[in-house]
């Protein structure tokens, strides 16, 4: 029963390959940054370093991927959720949740300097002043343009859980994940909407018109099958990794695509469009 659950997520996964839209150039195992449990949280944006997590997003580390060393940037519970990386690269915004015996748990905001291991607590999840920023918070979408916060609801929000927020690059566009409906990109004030893919999830932006995100299937306990896939806003995609990895978590820059699979290898690929 098993393999044939497996034979038929593959297959629904190999009908989404209709197009080319990057050309694969490598594939590259990291076992310096695959270990039990490792997801890629982040890639910094000239493509020099990984940011590591586990599947809870406990913890935080950084793999520099010329010097091969895997360094500890937090420990903390919740320290590998929603990554965000300077323009430089130079530093990162993460949060640790906090627990105190006998009281509620606490979030606290975390700037540390990727250059020389430094760290102080901030007021908010931005690595630097921006003037449009995106968070996805318990299942809510906030757009911050020129300091203002407003909530960010396409489809309203009584009853509606938003998930895997992104920026676009342009910082023109959002794209984000509403439960039971599928993939979206909207514009910043929720107009414009336009359905990507029900099982296009953890999507990322690789430039403005391209998504590259996982594709998973699941047999209602566990994943059976996932593989990282390309997306255009204009209806496009492609399957970029082979039927025999479940690969999942995709994060890009620069021309790489860095994802791990199930068992906690991580990969980078490099690709050209």
């Amino acid at each position: 029963m098993k393999k044939t659950l497996l034979t038929i997520a593959t297959c629904a996964i190999s009908m989404l390959a209709s197009a080319q839209i990057f050309e694969v150039l490598s594939m590259e195992y990291l076992p310096e940054a695959s270990y039990a449990d490792a997801t890629v949280a982040g890639i910094s944006p000239n493509g020099n370093y990984l940011l590591m997590t586990t599947a809870t997003y406990k913890g935080l580390q950084c793999y520099d991927l010329q010097s091969k060393n895997l360094a500890i940037i937090s420990k903390a519970d919740n320290a590998g959720f929603d990554v965000k990386i300077s323009k430089t690269g130079n530093e990162v915004v993460f949060t640790e949740r906090v627990f105190q015996p006998g009281q509620k748990s606490i979030n606290k905001n975390v700037r540390a300097s990727i250059t020389n291991n430094t760290q102080s607590v901030v007021a908010k999840r931005a690595p630097e002043k921006e003037t449009v920023a995106l968070y996805n918070e318990e299942g809510t979408m906030f757009v911050e343009v020129n300091g203002q916060r407003s909530v960010l609801a396409p489809f309203g929000i009584e009853d509606k859980i938003y998930i895997w927020a992104s920026l676009s690059p342009d910082k023109s566009k959002v794209c984000y994940y509403l439960g039971g409906k599928g993939c979206f990109v909207c514009d910043l004030d929720g107009s414009n909407n336009t359905f990507i893919g029900m099982n296009c999830h953890a999507a990322q932006w690789y430039d403005n018109y391209t998504l590259v995100a996982m594709n998973d299937i699941d047999d209602g306990h566990f994943i059976t099958a996932s593989a990282i896939a390309a997306y255009t806003l204009d209806g496009k995609h492609q399957v970029l990794t082979s039927p025999d990895m479940i690969a999942m978590d995709p994060h890009t820059a620069n021309g790489k695509i860095a994802f791990s699979t199930i068992e906690g290898k991580t990969y980078l690929m490099s690709v050209n469009k």
